[in-house]
This record gives structure tokens, sequence and C-alpha cells, in this order.
């Protein structure tokens, strides 16, 4: 096991009718708002706009709204928000929404206290040292941004998509309501739950040793997002389903499940690559990669691919080690399928014409992914193998 230092200062709040505190909780961070969200539909319809005003206003804060989130947020609008936030002395950001929204408002906060372009934190060209504080209300269970250290940001000069990393991203406190979740689409909260497994996915598959207890943590993590998928998919206002769904988001997401642990993240690189050239929902590209990916890399540890396929597929532990992790592998596409997610590029639209420039964006600093690390070449073995 490896030396590590874990620390996550986001503040949970959890369960039925927790909203209705934001303003008290915003409150701790500021007394000027720039309120972050999609803009009309949901959150409009479903009454929550209106009861974070209501709570806003009630806790004597001044607020700033800047709308037009879209799924793979885009730096364009983050430098809008960057200079919202400078001209207005806004002292604190309210993001209310997915993953999208959270990673635009941690970016926005970068930049709001930060001379140059925004993208340079994308780019690696100057350190991240502050942020202006956050408080998130989730409404879709997925990137677990809501309590995570990091933030995704596409750029569409060039169709690139960058992430960056830094215990400063972490909100200050992430209100949790499963109630919020209950008109989710169905696809939407498939991929939403595939992202959640694709994390643990990304921890579980490991070169180190002697990491069971994390194990442990990763494989009940997975197998609650197994068992209680489908019941949210069947029923969207199954609260006890739902609400296991939405606690296991941060979690996959937080590092808790990665403490001690080298971690992988080759799948999400190359899911980035094809979001950010076709505007692909990013669970829907792990559900494509992630198969594909373990059957190119099963070989280089065999063992942990067999205990995958025991422990979290349930699978005879009497068969012979490879025949288990074939299985889990299988298992792991079936999943996929039945949450009616796609599992090659053919189904999500996507033909072979851009794999050569995606496996050559993806590989741009070098080779990807910590249990195997990839260059180029296997890159592009995968994709291909995920066209069909």
């Amino acid at each position: 096991m490896q030396n590590f230092i874990f620390d996550c200062k986001t503040r949970l709040i959890f369960g039925k009718g927790t909203e209705k505190t934001v303003g008290e909780n915003m409150k701790r961070l500021g007394n000027k708002v720039l309120f972050h969200h999609y803009g009309e539909g949901y959150i409009k319809e479903c009454g929550l706009y209106d009861v974070i005003m209501d709570s806003l206003k009630e806790a004597g804060l001044e607020v700033i709204e800047l709308t037009g989130v879209k799924p793979n947020p885009e730096v364009g609008l983050v430098r809008k928000g960057v200079e919202i936030c400078k001209k207005e002395g806004i002292d604190c950001i309210l993001a209310v929404g997915g993953g999208s929204v959270m990673d635009s408002a941690k970016a926005i906060g970068l930049g709001a206290l930060y001379d140059g372009d925004v993208w340079d934190f994308f780019e690696h060209k100057t350190p991240i040292t502050q942020m202006l504080p956050l408080g998130v209300i989730s409404t879709i269970p997925a990137t677990g941004s809501e309590a995570s250290d990091t933030s995704v940001m596409t750029n569409d000069d060039g169709q690139i998509k960058r992430h960056i990393a830094d215990i400063i991203l972490r909100p200050s406190f992430a209100i949790l309501n499963p109630e919020l979740t209950y008109t989710l689409p169905p696809y939407q909260t498939a991929v939403g739950g595939v992202d959640i497994f694709s994390h643990v996915v990304e921890r579980y598959f490991t070169q180190e040793p002697d990491v069971d207890y994390t194990d442990r943590l990763c494989e009940a993590t997975m197998k609650t997002v197994i068992e209680n998928l489908p019941k949210v998919m069947e029923n969207g206002k199954n609260y006890a389903a739902r609400a296991e769904i939405m606690l296991a988001a941060p979690w996959a997401q937080n590092g808790l499940l990665g403490t001690g642990r080298i971690e992988d993240w080759g799948s999400h690189m190359m899911g980035h690559e094809i979001s950010g050239i076709y505007n692909t929902a990013h669970g829907a590209t792990l559900s494509i990669i992630i198969p594909q990916w373990m059957t190119y890399v099963y070989k280089e540890n065999v063992d942990r691919f067999a205990q995958y396929a025991v422990r979290v597929w349930d699978a005879d532990p009497a068969l012979e080690k490879e025949e288990l992790a074939l299985y889990g592998i299988e298992k792991t596409k079936e999943f996929f399928r039945s949450v009616h997610v796609p599992v090659t590029l053919k189904e999500a639209g996507i033909d072979g014409s851009r794999l050569e420039e995606m496996a050559e964006k993806c590989c741009k600093n070098g080779p990807v992914g910590g249990f195997k690390q990839l260059y180029k070449e296997d890159v592009l073995a995968i994709y291909r193998a995920c066209l069909e």
C-alpha cells in the first residue's frame, strides 16, 4: 500500500428538503453569489429555482445568475463567468445541476482570482493556488464533482477536453436530495450510473498489492450501482434506490476509494477524446471504452480480474483464473447493455474516421494509464476494438 494523505473538506448535506438550507450555507461563504445553473427547464419546472432564490434572499444574499451550461462544459462560458465575477465583485459561487455545472463553476472560481486566461490551468501552464468558495446542489448523480478535487473542461478551439485536479477545487458543501433526481430521463440516469461505476473501476484496477480494505470499499460501491441502477431505471421515484445511487456518486470520486493505490484513468483519457470531438455523454464514452480496455489489459494481472469477477459478479471461484477474468469482463458489458447505454462506437453513431486523431490527442503528453501504460498504438488498438 502506498503512503497517502486523504483530505475531503466538502460537507455533505443529505436528504429530503435539504435544498431549503442553501441560503444559510452560502451565507458562510460570502455575501454576493454567482448562481450558476443550466437555465430554463427542470430547475424552474420542478420549483427548485424558486426554493433556492427564496432561501438565498432570506439569508440576505445578493445574487447574480449565469446560465447556459451545456453537457461537456465549454471554456467560453467560463470566461464569461470570470468576467462577471471580476466586474461585480462576486465572493462565492453556487452551482446547481450536474457535473457540467459544477466543473464550470470550479473553473470560474479559479479564473476569477487569476489575471491570465482560465484555460492556462487546463494546459497546466500555471499552478492552482486559490478559488472562490463554492457550494453545490446536485441534481444529477454521476461525475461526483460535488465532492471531488477535479474539473473537466472542453475547448472548442481544437475540440480538446482536459482536466485539472487539486484539493482547492473541492466544494465547501454539497446538498444531496435524492428527490431532486426523480424526473431524470432514463438515459441520463443510466449514463450517470455508468460514470459512477467507472470512477470505481479506475481505482480498483491497480497493480498495487496489499490494498484489501479499499478493494472491499470499491467492490461494495460497484455492487451498489449494479443492484440499484436497474431499480431507478424501472421506477424513477424509488427513493431508496435513488438515495443509494446519489450517495455512491461522491464516495466514488472524493478520493477515499483510491487511498493507498496507484490508479489507472486510461479509460477516462480515451473517453475524453470521444466527447471532445463528438459531444457524446461522458458516461456513454466509458461504457464503450471500459470493456475493450479490460480485454486489452487483463493479462497484465489476471488475478485482479479474477477477483473482480468473484467479488463483484459472484462468479464461481473454482473456475480457472483466465475464465474468471473473461467472465467478469463479459458481465460488465452485459450490465451496460442492460441499462441501454452504448457499448460500441457504432451504437453511439460514431464511425472510425477520426480514431488516429483521437489517439494522437490522448497521448499528446505521453502514455496514459496506471494499470498498464498505453501508448498511441495501444490507444488506437482499443479505439478500433470499440468500433463494433
